[in-house]
């Protein structure tokens, strides 16, 4: 089971391993601004004070309005603050999500990211998806272009099986993989076992089961009831335990559930206690 605090990222950067998620500080359906603007503002600063290093995002939330905010709260950017975005998915209302990973809209995309994020290199930019209509060899070929003149430090991909990251990782260096992964959702689990041996960094999102939320089972509830903590923080801390290479990214517009996820961090339990909670699969 992993202990290290922390993981190395492309060989230069060192990552606290649980990071912030910020596609929850734009407004209902991902989509505009949030009600309480001041509020997203101060969730970003307050999970940088709390130690957070990799802040993950995408010009797709809200659109646009996630890296506008990550910028309004955060520029001129902290030293050591790992800033990750994507691109690849385009937004024609709320609750919509259309791929487009042709080259010419990778490269906009990149360009408006960067333009809003008021940076000249993206320290990680992955292709949030697969575009079926698009082989992942010529998006990942974009980046690696852009890679090359300069707009962009480490490529991740996103949404993933391993063949799509071995097709990919023969055109440009890949460094992460962000798949959805939980206690009760492991259909990544075979990505993540391929990351865990590439020593590739593995991000989960919905890691506590997005507004779902994880149904947990007794053995969760018991183990946070006996640690004096939520479920929801024993569903990070069985992250954390479970893999050195996987980098939770919850996210939130609460103060109160940021403070409560990045707490999951000094979470840890016994080889027991994972055990159980291990067997939840859904």
């Amino acid at each position: 089971m992993a202990t290290n605090p922390t993981f190395n990222l492309g060989g230069d950067f060192t990552i606290n391993r649980l990071g912030f998620g910020a596609m929850r500080v734009t407004g209902e359906g991902i989509w505009g601004w949030p009600p309480d603007r001041q509020k997203a503002l101060k969730v970003l600063k307050r999970a940088v004070e709390l130690g957070v290093n990799l802040m993950d995002t995408a010009d797709a939330y809200g659109p646009d309005t996630s890296e506008l905010l990550i910028a309004e709260a955060l520029y001129p950017y902290p030293k050591g603050l790992v800033i990750a975005t994507k691109g690849g998915l385009t937004r024609p209302g709320p609750g919509q999500w259309v791929p487009n990973c042709r080259p010419d809209h990778l490269k906009q995309a990149l360009d408006g990211s960067l333009k809003r994020l008021r940076l000249d290199r993206i320290d990680l930019y992955q292709l949030h998806t697969v575009d079926s209509k698009v082989p992942i060899e010529e998006s990942v070929g974009a980046l690696k272009q852009m890679q090359d003149a300069g707009k962009i430090r480490h490529i991740g991909l996103s949404n993933v099986d391993r063949k799509e990251i071995d097709r990919a990782r023969k055109i440009v260096s890949i460094v992460s993989v962000q798949n959805r992964y939980n206690i009760e959702d492991r259909d990544s689990e075979d990505v993540l076992e391929y990351c865990e041996k590439e020593k590739l960094g593995f991000l989960p999102w919905f890691p506590i089961g997005g507004r779902q939320r994880i149904k947990s089972g007794k053995s969760a509830e018991d183990r946070g009831k006996a640690h004096g903590v939520s479920v929801f923080q024993v569903a990070l801390a069985w992250l954390l335990e479970r893999s050195p290479v996987i980098l939770p990214i919850p996210g939130t517009s609460s103060l109160a559930h940021l403070e409560e996820n990045v707490a999951a961090a000094k979470l840890k339990l016994t080889p027991e206690e994972w055990k159980a909670i291990d067997a939840l699969k859904g």
